[in-house]
This record gives C-alpha cells, structure tokens and sequence, in this order.
C-alpha cells in the first residue's frame, strides 16, 4: 500500500505491507527507493514501513537540507504522524548510517535497530558505488533502454526478477517526450553524502544503545576480483564497536543481498533477532 504523509516541512512517500507488531520502518540506500526492500518486505511477518528519504522517490525532493540530522527529523516526524510511539528501525548502507544516527539522538522511539551492509567500508567505496552514481542526471530513450543499462551492471551477475524490475521503475522520471531520467538528483545526493561524512560514526556507533543486527554480504561488489562495500573483516570490527550487536553473514553483494532468496535469509535472521531480543 502506498500513503503520503506530511511531515517536517515535506511530503514523504512510504509503503506499508500489514502484518504483526512490532512495527520495522526501513530507509534505503543513498541513491535507491523504498521499492528496494519489496522481497524483505514480502518475507517478513511485521508491519513493515519503508519510506523514500527526501529527494528519491516519490518524496518531496527540496533544493537543500540532506544533512544526517535532516533525515532524522524526517523520520522522527512521521513516526509522530502516524502515531508510532516507538519502532525497530533499520536501513541499507545510507540507511544503514541513518539508522544509527537517529537511533543514537532519539533512543526514545527506537527499539531495535537492523543495520544493512553499514558501517566500517572498505577504503574504495567511492569506486565502487561508482556506476550506480553514473546513472544520475542522464537521460535514457525509454525505460526499456534504462532496464536494459542498469541490468548489464556487473554488479547484478545476472540476477534478475521482478522485485529488482519494480525497484528500477520506481527510480525513474518519464518525460514529456517518453524518454527516461533517474529521480535522484546528482547536487542533492552530492549534499546527503558529503555532509553524512562530517559525522564521527566511530563515536556514534559507540553510543548506539539498542539490541543492533549487523547483516553483511562479503562478495565482491562487480565483476569477479572486485572487492566487497563492506568486506567481512569490516563488519567484525563494527560488530565489536557496536555494544549490543549481533552479526549475521546473507550470501550476495551490497544489493543483490536484497532480492530473492538472500531477502528471505535476511527476513528469517531479522524474525530471530527480534525475537531474542524483545
């Protein structure tokens, strides 16, 4: 289901999937959607709460104002819309890092965070996401030929389904004439990045005060011999910076770990981990 909500000065986008409580209210990547977490979403049992961050998606996509702490607020103000007093939060890489920073300054409304391939990464990031920026402010002749482009990425190692088609249609803008641009835009995920990097996530990650699930996926990001985002040894030493953490390997890369059959394997690691945890 999808609903708009008014919150902080903007409108966010969310997709809700109905289910048990607790609530989980997930945040994407820095240049991804909420569609990216269907597959999760379908595996998991809870109400599950996915939101395009401010300037993806269907979301309100203001001209500044993509700092952590202006995430954050948006995330706290639609909890107080929709009247969740508290929930389990997680994300994706810069969700990941979100999760963290709204976790740390409103303990209050988080009671359980899930950390998705975040944290310690390895020193060629910027390298390595690399192709998955270059889409931005390009235009394609239809979404056939942007499906098509974004499929060859060596990243996808031929995966494919329906889930992944879904995330890519969400991503995109038709123009008046029938062609197609990425809805991100380069200035305003330049801003969320660089600003993300003026925070000290060591000592942020070291106050994080609730139960953390930590999910990684070594394998390289690309075509074979390329490194992963977040490489194992990585993830060990954020897991052991991270006071309460738990950290679980999903087979895949930085997003393949996100569809299909890596998904369910997630979804089955988070329903232990609250579970253990509540």
């Amino acid at each position: 289901m999808n609903m708009f909500v008014q919150t902080n000065g903007i409108q966010l986008h969310v997709l809700e999937k109905p289910g048990i409580e607790p609530t989980v209210l997930l945040a994407h990547g820095l240049t991804a959607n909420a569609a990216c977490f269907g597959a999760l979403m379908a595996a998991l049992p809870y109400r599950v709460l996915a939101v395009d961050l401010r300037g993806r998606g269907q979301s309100s996509a203001p001209v500044s104002g993509y700092t952590m702490p202006d995430h954050a607020a948006d995330l706290i103000e639609l909890l107080n819309a929709l009247e969740l007093e508290q929930v389990i939060l997680g994300g994706h890489s810069f969700g990941g890092l979100l999760t963290v920073y709204t976790a740390v300054h409103h303990p209050h409304r988080v009671r359980q965070c899930i950390v998705i391939d975040a944290g310690l990464m390895h020193p060629q990031v910027r390298e390595l996401i690399s192709p998955s920026l270059a889409r931005l402010g390009q235009t394609y002749p239809s979404w056939e030929s942007y499906r098509d482009a974004v499929k060859a990425v060596p990243y996808w190692g031929g995966q494919w389904d329906d889930a992944i088609e879904a995330y890519y249609r969400a991503d995109i803008r038709e123009l008046a004439d029938g062609r197609v641009t990425p809805i991100p835009q380069p200035a305003t995920i330049a801003e969320a990045a660089g600003k993300g990097l003026e925070h000290n996530w060591l000592e942020l990650m070291a106050r994080l005060p609730q139960p953390t699930l930590l999910l990684n996926a070594p394998a390289g990001y690309g075509a074979p011999g390329t490194p992963a985002v977040m490489p194992a040894n990585l993830a060990e030493e954020t897991a052991a910076i991270i006071p309460h953490c738990r950290l679980i390997t999903i087979p895949g890369n930085h997003i393949t770990m996100l569809f299909g059959d890596n998904a369910r394997l997630m979804a089955q690691a988070i329903v232990e981990f609250v579970g253990e945890t509540e």
